[in-house]
């Protein structure tokens, strides 16, 4: 069988992240890759902060439409960066294709989501 002629085409993640860093520059705030993942399917996570204080970390999941949603994983900002780092470092073991993205910007939830889903 070959490949479904009505799929819609889907953007790389290289091509998200780019859009997500090109947006968040836009509105004044900072985008900075972390993790470069593979470049066609590695899985996305986006650092969130506002004025370099953490405010969550969040992950590019499929949902039951066939599209992306924002989900929030990992440690919660309240525990530390130590937390986050032995999170970070567990999910690139079991993941090396992962990209990390770092927004710093109000609101950044919300470019990730409109950005990335």
């Amino acid at each position: 069988m070959g490949a479904d002629p009505y799929a819609a085409p889907r953007l790389t993640s290289a091509m998200l992240v780019g859009a997500l860093r090109r947006r968040v520059a836009a509105e004044g705030g900072f985008a900075t890759i972390l993790v470069k993942g593979d470049e066609i399917s590695g899985v996305i996570l986006v650092q969130t902060l506002e004025k370099g204080q953490e405010s969550g970390l969040f992950e590019r999941v499929p949902n039951l439409d066939g599209g992306y949603a924002l989900m929030r994983c990992g440690p919660a900002p309240e525990e530390g960066p130590e937390a986050m780092t032995q999170y970070m470092a567990r999910r690139r073991r079991s993941d090396p294709d992962l990209w990390v993205v770092e927004l710093d910007v109000p609101e950044a939830e919300r470019f990730a989501a409109e950005t990335i889903c």
